[in-house]
């Protein structure tokens, strides 16, 4: 059996079984076991490698959800913001935004006044400022870059940015893990057991090491975003049509990093509305680079292999090159792209950015919402079956709430008085002091590395940066970046990648790389230093040099799907 799952799995007793380690699975399982449950958190991959590490990287109340009248969700939102930055200080910091209103944008000054301020309303418990009004003149002043023809003013508002938004659904698991949860990723669910009428537990596959195994518990949560209905499949009646009982309906969101370019915002977001469509994207600061996204289209391809489209691609680029002029991008300064499906609620009608972004807590033995939205007339057509939740929808700003509400829904079907979740309170495992500037501040000057390497282990790590520090002691090796091109974004160190190993269930490199250092998402998307760091897993975590080179190709396999233009240009030569 893979050292991974527990030799005493089939005889373990779990309250709650999670399927899905996303963010929101996390999140469930992280608020579950800190409760008192006994949980078991699956995934047929692993955590965050789904719909988390393709999102925009913003936890934001969701100012555009004003206009669908979704004044529930805002301050859902907007009250999870707050916390979530208390709970990850490390990995989640206020940014500004800049809406510039132009002759042609569907809303005037004075209706987006009005928006900013419900929005300050709704957020009465923040701690950042209120928004301000920009005339014209100002708006130049700030953002020189921006087109003026047509510009009459701006909004500039306050939310905040996740920029590794992998990890914070990291610490979420090894917090629940370190709470007693049981985590085992590529465990893939291939069916639901049921007795009678009942799921009472999962059998699952093992995707590395082979073998299937099961699990029992009384309540199964089924969150695993995109994918709920293939989980649900086996429940749908023969015989209805093919659309009978779906929950999910997801739409396609892309995103374009490039270098910083002339005219770019200094510091600052800027939240524009397309002149093609209308539709709102982003132009974002991140990870020393620029993040432009996202689209929204309706999308039934397949959900393991999603990539951007070259019309998407240009889109963004056209729309980016409009609202800043000098930026004058094209193809050849994408270094990377990413897309992703939201776990949208079923809707078939209407516009792709219509569908509501609330989520549902489905409970399949009532046939209706334990909490939050409203179930679609389809997914109502699911038999009735107890000891089994399915989340419809969910939002990583909402993460908390989402869990909070779950695991009050487990201690009903359980027939248990529900503790006080405790989620929002307890910070994240790199969050786990009462002052985080001073920490960081005390780690800087008693650590004998460069200030780049202290910021970098700070930004992704925490209070735990010491704990890896102290992986990599005087070896060189281990404390020296792999990488030539060093910066807070760029500097992996072998140290952090022995950590991701055996403290943060990385099990292979791209785990590593793309969801713990983070390293794949810098300008080389760390093909520069993957073999580098399969050295380090060889020498120090018992790899052997034919695993070494099998995960080094899968990685470059699976990073083909970003277009990293390294890769374009290799093709060319």
């Amino acid at each position: 059996m893979d050292s991974r799952i527990p030799q005493d799995i089939e005889r373990r007793v779990f309250d709650l079984i999670v399927i899905g380690a996303g963010i929101n699975g996390a999140g469930i399982a992280r608020d579950a076991a800190m409760r008192g449950l006994r949980v078991l958190l699956l995934d047929k991959g692993d955590i965050s490698g789904g719909t988390t590490q393709w999102a925009t990287r913003l936890i934001h109340g969701g100012l555009r959800y004003l206009e669908h009248y979704e004044f529930a969700l805002v301050r859902e939102s907007l009250r999870d913001r707050e916390a979530i930055l208390h709970v990850a200080p490390h990995l989640v910091k206020p940014l500004g935004f800049l809406v510039p209103i132009y002759d042609r944008s569907a809303r005037g000054p004075l209706m987006v006044r009005l928006g900013m301020t419900l929005y300050d309303t709704l957020s009465f418990d923040k701690s950042m400022d209120r928004h301000k009004m920009l005339n014209r003149e100002k708006v130049r002043e700030r953002e020189p870059g921006l087109n003026p023809e047509g510009l009459k003013a701006a909004a500039f508002y306050y939310d905040a940015q996740v920029e590794y938004a992998e990890r914070i659904a990291v610490e979420n698991a090894v917090s629940a893990r370190d709470n007693g949860a049981t985590v085992i990723t590529y465990a893939r669910v291939e069916r639901l057991i049921m007795a009678g009428d009942d799921v009472t537990g999962v059998e699952f596959a093992d995707v590395l090491g082979g073998g299937k195994y099961t699990a029992s518990a009384p309540v199964t949560v089924n969150v695993s975003g995109p994918w709920v209905d293939e989980v649900l499949a086996e429940l749908q009646r023969p015989g209805t049509g093919e659309d009978s009982g779906r929950f999910m309906g997801g739409t396609k969101g892309s995103h374009l990093i490039v270098d910083p370019f002339d005219g770019a915002p200094k510091g600052e977001a800027l939240y524009v509305e397309a002149r093609k469509d209308g539709r709102p994207y982003f132009i974002v600061p991140w990870n020393g680079r620029y993040l432009i996204g996202t689209t929204d289209l309706r999308y039934d391809g397949d959900l393991d292999h999603v990539s951007a489209t070259e019309d998407e691609i240009q889109y963004l680029l056209d729309e980016t090159n409009y609202v800043i002029p000098g930026a004058k991008l094209t193809r050849e300064d994408v270094l990377f792209t990413y897309s992703g499906v939201r776990p949208l609620p079923y809707n078939p009608e209407g516009e792709a950015g219509g569908v509501t972004r609330s989520h549902v807590v489905f409970d399949h033995a009532k046939g209706e919402s334990a909490a939050g939205g409203k179930v679609t007339s389809s997914s109502a057509e699911m038999p009735r079956v107890g000891g089994l939740i399915s989340i419809i929808g969910g939002k990583l700003t909402t993460y908390l709430n989402l869990g909070r509400q779950t695991v009050d829904a487990v201690y009903k079907k359980l027939n248990r008085k529900a503790p006080r979740s405790r989620a929002r309170k307890v910070p994240l495992p790199g969050g786990e002091t009462s002052d985080f500037e001073a920490f960081a501040a005390g780690f800087r000057s008693a650590s004998n590395i460069s200030e780049v390497l202290c910021e970098r282990l700070l930004k992704l790590y925490g209070v735990r940066a010491a704990e890896v520090l102290k992986l990599a002691g005087d070896d060189p090796e281990l404390n020296t970046p792999l990488s030539s091109r060093v910066s807070v974004e760029t500097a992996l160190i072998g140290a952090e990648v022995i950590w991701a190993l055996r403290e943060e269930m990385a099990q292979t490199l791209s785990d590593v790389l793309l969801r713990r250092t983070m390293a794949g998402y810098g300008p080389d998307v760390a093909l520069d230093v993957a073999e580098a760091a399969a050295g380090v897993a060889v020498k120090h975590c018992g790899w052997d040099a034919e695993r070494a080179e099998r995960e080094v190709r899968e990685y470059r396999e699976w990073i083909e799907r970003y277009t990293p233009k390294q890769f374009r240009e290799s093709v060319r030569a």
